[in-house]
């Protein structure tokens, strides 16, 4: 079984050798989540020559908490180092590094579900299928542009989440009772503290602003689960399925929420 939080190392943001590809690439609507509109392939204006953001101590209080969420995996220091080779090009104006960064974001992504569900005993069984899907994803991240350019994301995608939900099946399938299916829910604002949630599934389930205070989520599936603004002070995710920084970074929690090991508490985190 491997080690998840080493397998995990290298889809941490590393942007010291990234080219401040997150500030560029992506568009982003004036919102709670961002001050500004911000068009797609052109830089954020707090972008400095450097490629470092001039505002990132204070990003949340200048407006910009969708920039705190934010997770790339480790596709941008992979997009400049690997795909492009580390340098000579215009980072900030050249629509294959954006394309290939949007690749190699959806790969990375895959990479992390996919390297927990090696890490599932209960899964097992599938064990065999996940890593060799896992070594088809990873030997992707390794292309070249043009090859990246070819890649199907949404086939990608498609295979792997059929893979990912079986593996879901299997791991929760010995629990009971277990918390009734809610994929895609709508439970905005939700008041689920005294719900059943234990190895339920919440898969893509919106969950914008819901009160999950306390809430036992053990083997809960949470891929893909919005979870901006959901309280999840004193919750135990330590062995929540599929969880990410990018989730756990939008949800409001505390000194007493419990998360999976190589996860940490967002400094914005406020003490209980």
């Amino acid at each position: 079984m491997p080690d998840t939080v080493d397998a995990r190392a290298r889809l941490r943001a590393d942007c010291a050798r990234c080219a401040g590809l997150c500030c560029v690439a992506p568009a982003f609507a004036a919102s709670a989540d961002f001050a500004i509109d911000k068009p797609a392939g052109q830089a954020c204006p707090h972008l400095q020559p450097d490629s470092r953001c001039g505002i990132h101590a204070d990003l949340r209080e200048r407006g910009f908490p969708g920039c705190t969420v934010f997770d790339c995996f480790g596709a941008g220091q992979q997009t400049v180092q690997v795909t492009f080779g580390g340098g000579g090009r215009d980072w900030h104006a050249d629509p294959a590094v954006f394309a290939a960064f949007g690749v190699q974001r959806l790969l990375h992504e895959l990479l992390w579900y996919l390297t927990e569900a090696l890490a599932l005993p209960a899964a097992a069984p599938l064990h065999p299928e996940v890593a060799a899907a896992r070594d088809r994803v990873e030997r992707l991240t390794a292309a070249g542009a043009g090859e990246l350019a070819a890649a199907d994301p949404a086939l990608l995608q498609g295979e792997a989440g059929a893979l990912l939900l079986s593996v879901s099946e299997l791991a929760r399938s010995g629990v009971r009772p277990r918390g009734r299916d809610r994929r895609n829910a709508d439970l905005v604002g939700a008041d689920l503290r005294r719900r059943r949630l234990r190895a339920a599934s919440l898969r893509g389930a919106h969950l914008i602003g819901a009160d999950l205070r306390g809430a036992d989520l053990h083997l809960t599936d949470l891929l893909g689960a919005d979870l901006r603004a959901a309280d999840v002070r004193g919750a135990d995710l330590s062995g929540a399925l599929f969880l990410t920084r990018r989730q756990v970074a939008g949800a409001v929690g505390d000194a007493a929420t419990l998360l999976p090991a190589g996860l940490e508490h967002p400094p914005h985190w406020r003490p209980r």
